[in-house]
């Protein structure tokens, strides 16, 4: 991916979304031939000259100083998640282009890894890699989520499966929700590996398939969802509201992550997910 067009749209879509007065700013006629803030007037909240705020919006960012773009961030409101995208657009390191060199190495799996998710009786978790992959899961994640063994590895993707699979449809109560997150974290990761030769690859079969996808990946949102809670519509148990972490593994891989899913005791969702822990029990007898 072109980081300097990359930049650009980010910048444009950020700015595109405040308004004048949601930053203190008077809103002078009623027709503005730009939605959101003029350049003029994003400099001026930064406190940058317009030529060089112009020149960084044209995904011109060498040799910006951090301070500037901390500056640009406060004055678009980005989150922090977003004012970590922008510096990843902004100003790659020779450190992220020498990691890249490493990420078309398959991601593996330690044993012990597998035996800890094995462990985790009664809670749904699984392991996700680079680009949404599925790469190891326990029984009640499978019993819930679906059959991950029967899929073909190049299928064991969040994205692929919330966008091209009929399941996710059915079981994610507020789809749009889950698709929204799932495109804003590939995006994130995009800004930090944009040389992803499988994220291309990806990204460019999910836009010719899914018009919904193209909408929202040129939308440009990014974040970083570490927990939260989600509604599930099950065809065994029914519905289930559950809660989920995500939590980074130590080890040396920083693109592997822990996600697991529980109930709030005493609930019909907990109810549910023991009556399903117990169905998984019985398909593996069979």
């Amino acid at each position: 991916m072109d980081l300097s067009a990359e930049l650009s749209e980010f910048l444009r879509s950020r700015r595109a979304r405040l308004k004048p007065q949601d930053v203190g700013l008077p809103e002078f006629g009623r027709h503005r031939r730009v939605p959101g803030l003029r350049r003029e007037e994003l400099a001026q909240l930064a406190g940058v000259s317009v030529a060089y705020y112009t020149r960084l919006e044209q995904g011109n960012g060498r040799n910006v100083s951090t301070e500037v773009l901390d500056a640009i961030a406060r004055a678009l409101r980005l989150s922090d998640t977003e004012r970590a995208h922008l510096t990843h657009l902004a100003k790659p390191t020779a450190k992220k282009k020498q990691h890249r060199a490493a990420i078309t190495r398959p991601q593996l799996v330690r044993p012990g890894l597998q035996h800890l998710l094995d462990a985790m009786d009664g809670v749904p978790a699984f392991l996700i890699g680079r680009r949404g992959d599925i790469l190891a899961w326990n029984r009640l994640a499978r019993a819930l989520m679906g059959d991950f063994a029967a899929m073909e590895p190049e299928e064991r993707n969040m994205a692929r499966m919330v966008f091209l699979g009929d399941h996710a449809r059915d079981l994610y109560l507020d789809w749009e929700c889950k698709a929204t997150e799932v495109v804003s974290v590939l995006r994130l990761y995009a800004g930090c590996y944009p040389d992803d030769p499988a994220l291309l690859a990806l990204v460019g079969e999910l836009s010719v398939k899914s018009e919904e996808f193209r909408s929202l990946w040129a939308a440009h949102t990014v974040t970083d969802k570490g927990h939260g809670t989600k509604r599930l519509r099950h065809p065994l148990v029914g519905d289930m509201t559950l809660s989920y972490e995500s939590m980074r593994v130590a080890g040396g891989d920083p693109d592997l992550m822990l996600v697991t899913y529980q109930a709030e005791p005493g609930t019909a969702s907990a109810d549910a997910l023991r009556l399903l822990a117990q169905w998984g029990v019985e398909e593996v007898v069979r």
